[in-house]
This record gives structure tokens, sequence and C-alpha cells, in this order.
């Protein structure tokens, strides 16, 4: 027997089950048409606070994919070049494409319907060129948007002991927008696709990522 609370929680994931699912005579409720004047803006952008400009500089990388599988060569420092690559790799821009008066930008991580509902943040000690502090990676423009500072304080920087941990949220808008009732799903979909290319680019960098939960 489960607890109340649980229990119903449970009913409440059942029901969202059934309601999202497609099913043989018809589609998950959506809503039918796309409202191309309320088109949810793929990038959020942080006003009012300090950025700090990353380098593009992944193509300076020689690690080929074949060696992502083999023990990891030697780690590159955590420093704002390597922060820099880690992000542009698993997160950044690949290409813009045009289609008559559209322009639309692809990325490195793959996304239902290329809507990428999936935002980054930085949790980080004092580093070479980045001060300690929470960031948002804002991949239009390939930069650190600082959320909070972080005062001197080594009890900060000694409980990463060396590490770095970044943060994935969801925008369900930008799904529910096109999708629909589905708009969770696809949501927890492409946080599997972020957390895979934050993988391989951490293994490029000689890193290794451990999902938290």
């Amino acid at each position: 027997m489960h607890p109340p609370g649980v229990k119903a929680a449970l009913t409440q994931v059942r029901a969202y089950h059934q309601l999202s699912k497609h099913r043989l005579d018809g589609y998950a409720p959506g809503p039918g048409q796309l409202d191309w004047a309320n088109q949810p803006d793929p990038f959020r952008r942080y006003a009012d606070c300090a950025q700090l400009d990353l380098p593009l500089a992944a193509d300076q990388l020689t690690t080929s994919f074949a060696a992502l599988h083999r023990p990891a060569p030697t780690a590159m420092p955590r420093e704002l070049l390597s922060i820099g690559q880690l992000f542009e790799l698993a997160l950044g821009l690949s290409a813009w494409k045009v289609q008559g008066p559209s322009r639309w930008a692809l990325r490195c991580n793959p996304s239902s319907g290329n809507l990428h509902p999936t935002e980054a943040y930085l949790v980080c000690p004092e580093l070479p060129g980045v001060p300690a502090g929470v960031y948002h990676y804002e991949s239009h423009d390939h930069r650190l948007e600082r959320r909070a500072t972080i005062t001197a304080d080594p009890a900060w920087t000694t409980a990463f002991g060396g590490n770095l941990l970044v943060g994935l949220s969801g925008i369900h808008w930008r799904e529910a927008w096109k999708y629909g009732a589905r708009a969770w799903r696809y949501c927890q979909h492409d946080a599997g696709h972020a957390i895979g290319a934050l993988r391989y680019a951490a293994a490029v960098l000689g890193w290794q990522v451990h999902l938290q939960s």
C-alpha cells in the first residue's frame, strides 16, 4: 500500500500518461496550429547582469571521436578557455539556416522540433578567468550571464573539490507552443540530449560527468 500522498502523485502521473500519449486513432491533445505571433523566444537572456564572454576555441581541440571511448586523455585545466570549449561543444550554436525571410539557429545538442527548452547554468568556485558564482549560459552570443556572486570563502572552493556543477532547467512553454500536452515529455527528452552532449564534450576535455539528483 502506498501512503496517501504517493498514491495521489501516482494517480496524477498515470493520468498525464494517458492524456499525453499518441494512439492508433489519434494524436495527443495539441494546439492544432502554430501561433506564429506568440512563438517563444528560443534564447533566454537576463537583463542588467554582468556578462562574461567565452572564447570560441573548440577547433583547437584534437581529441578524436574514437578516443572518447578509451581511457580519458590528460584533463584540461578548469579555466575560462576550457569552460568555453565545454559549452561550445555541448550546447553552443553549430550553424544558422536561412529560408526566405526566416533565419534560425541549429545547436550541438539535439532538440525536438528545434525548440530547445533546456537552459544550462554553471556553478563554480574561483577559476582562472571566471569569478566564483552562479551563471546562465547564453548560447546565442556564447557567454555567461552572472546570476549570483560568491564572496571569497575558502569553504566554497573546498566544497567543489576541483569540480564544476552544471545545472539544467526546462522552459516548458517552448514545447507546449507546438506540442501541447506532450510538452513535459519532450522537455525530459531534451534534457537527456543535453546530458549526453555534456558527457561527450567533457570527455574531449578529459573530464567526466556525474549525474546528481
